[in-house]
């Protein structure tokens, strides 16, 4: 089955040309032509290659007609019993939870479609913010380019942190794992030429934003916020990094409004018709599954364009190093 994305020449850079590609992938074997270069964007979009000043201090004014923020989708619970205002306990009293947290900020003359960019998995609406070294993220990156921009936290993240499940935080040391996931490196050896600062804040300010789990991870309960959030603001392009890109697909199926998707790094979830499944990958990272569905749903991505990146420092054949490995099987499912 086939599904477009956008691919770039090396010849005619930035022209932009779009062809038809078996699935939802970006590799070679889709495009025989050698002359076709594919944009690796640096991993987790927080340490790309920018020549302007680490606090971009010589940036124009950014010009802003409107900003905001809002909760979207969500449940209500109503405990059993009659509220007492006088003699309060939880006896008919409400919970209002696992709903997303949106900001967003619309650009003066702003383009038709918003942007609206999902985090990955530990991570919350930060990652699209400033870089960890100061330089501007794709949020003002994109609003410069008068394209409205909005911001998620998913439910029982970040913002958005008031589960409707009970779960538990534990401070579990796991910063230097991360390091290694992200591709910075091997602990505590930086890969030779990634475009990450190796001075101390940087380093600090990129563990500080990690952001724990209220409660449990829940794909549906994720996948229909962000269609509420569409709901609300109508037709847009979902912006996915690594663990929402199978849910910005599964999103993207309950939802007609999401009129293209941008996934960097796409980590899980890949999406197979119901009888064409891949076998699970195995990896020092951990086993990758793939996932199906009906027919009649995958062809709903074949509809839109979806444009898929992945960066640099991924293992190119097996190794015991769980950030380049577990990444390797992961291009591998994409390019299926």
């Amino acid at each position: 089955m086939d599904v477009g994305f956008f691919i770039i020449h090396k010849n005619d850079y930035p022209v932009m040309e779009y062809i038809n590609a078996k699935r939802i992938v970006m590799c070679q074997s889709a495009v025989p032509r050698p002359e076709v270069f594919f944009i690796l964007l640096s991993v987790a979009l927080l340490f790309s290659a920018c020549t302007v000043s680490k606090k971009d201090s010589g940036a124009k004014p950014l010009m802003i007609q409107q900003q905001g923020s809002f909760a979207v989708g969500g449940t209500v619970i109503t405990n059993p019993g009659v509220f007492d205002p006088y003699n309060p306990s939880p006896a008919g009293q409400t919970f209002h939870g696992d709903h997303a947290y949106v900001f967003f900020q619309v650009p003066v003359k702003a383009r038709k479609y918003p942007l609206v960019m999902w985090h990955g998995y530990g991570q919350f609406s930060k990652t699209w913010e400033s870089t960890p070294d100061g330089r501007e993220g794709f949020q003002n990156i994109f609003l410069r380019k008068r394209f409205p921009v909005y911001l998620i936290d998913q439910p029982r993240r970040g913002d958005a942190g008031r589960s409707a499940v009970e779960g538990n935080v534990r401070p579990t040391p796991d910063e230097q794992g991360w390091f290694g996931t992200f591709r910075i490196g091997i602990w505590p050896d930086y890969f030779e030429g990634v475009q990450f600062a190796r001075d101390t804040e940087t380093l600090n300010q990129y563990f500080r934003q990690l952001a724990p789990d209220i409660g449990p991870i829940d794909i549906d309960v994720n996948a229909e916020a962000v269609s509420a959030l569409f709901d609300k603001i109508g037709d847009g392009i979902l912006v996915t990094h690594s663990h929402s890109g199978g849910m910005g697909w599964r999103t993207a199926v309950k939802n007609q409004h999401i009129k293209a998707i941008v996934s960097y790094e796409p980590g899980s979830g890949f999406l197979f018709p119901e009888g064409e499944v891949p076998a699970p990958m195995p990896s020092a990272g951990g086993t990758l599954p793939a996932e199906g569905i009906p027919m009649s749903e995958f062809l709903k991505l074949t509809k839109i364009p979806i444009v898929i990146y992945y960066g640099d420092f991924i293992a190119e054949e097996p190794t015991n190093a769980p950030g380049p490995d577990g990444w390797r099987v992961r291009l591998a499912m994409a390019r299926l």
